[in-house]
């Protein structure tokens, strides 16, 4: 045992063995956590979207069934929730393959002998771009989505002249 002094007073918690400190780590940043890959995370774990679409025939089920107007509002807010959050996650899982699909050709014109060309920002942006167009004329929306754009481009113009004064 440690000797003391006799003239100080006794801590009533003395510590004989020093206690050792946890040390708190965070998986998102640790390197024994390993390193995220997002297609081996979404086949991990792809049993959330069956787990969530159920979620969501429930909610509409209590939807169709509920009298009370605020909870109802509440119910509807929810539903919208979910289905933006599965629009996202479609539109997430559409630029991952096409990113991989863009990979995959240059690998093949590497293996050709040929140089790689990788996209700029830019680019890749246009292309999305003309594939959204692509897919709404396909879809019909094209015209509804052009004027919307059309508008909002108007109104930004708007802003962005000086304020006339009246005289």
């Amino acid at each position: 045992p440690l000797e003391m002094s006799a003239k100080k007073p006794v801590p009533f918690l003395r510590q004989v063995v020093p206690v050792r400190k946890k040390v708190h780590r965070d998986p998102r940043f640790d390197d024994l956590s390993g390193e995220y890959k997002p297609e081996i995370f979404m086949k991990t774990y792809s049993f959330l979207d069956d787990i969530k679409k159920r979620e969501k025939e429930m909610v509409q089920k209590q939807l169709k069934k509920c009298r009370d107007a605020e909870q109802k509002e509440k119910l509807q807010q929810l539903l919208n929730r979910m289905t933006q959050q599965e629009q996202a996650q479609k539109k997430q899982q559409k630029l991952r393959e096409r990113e991989l699909s863009l990979k995959r050709q240059q690998r093949e014109l590497a293996k050709q002998g040929k140089k790689p060309f990788f996209l700029k920002k830019s680019e890749k942006r246009k292309l999305e771009l003309a594939e959204k167009y692509t897919e709404l004329k396909r879809s019909g929306k094209l015209e509804r989505f052009l004027t919307k754009k059309r508008k909002r481009n108007a109104i930004k113009d708007k802003r962005r002249l000086p304020a006339q004064k009246n005289l």
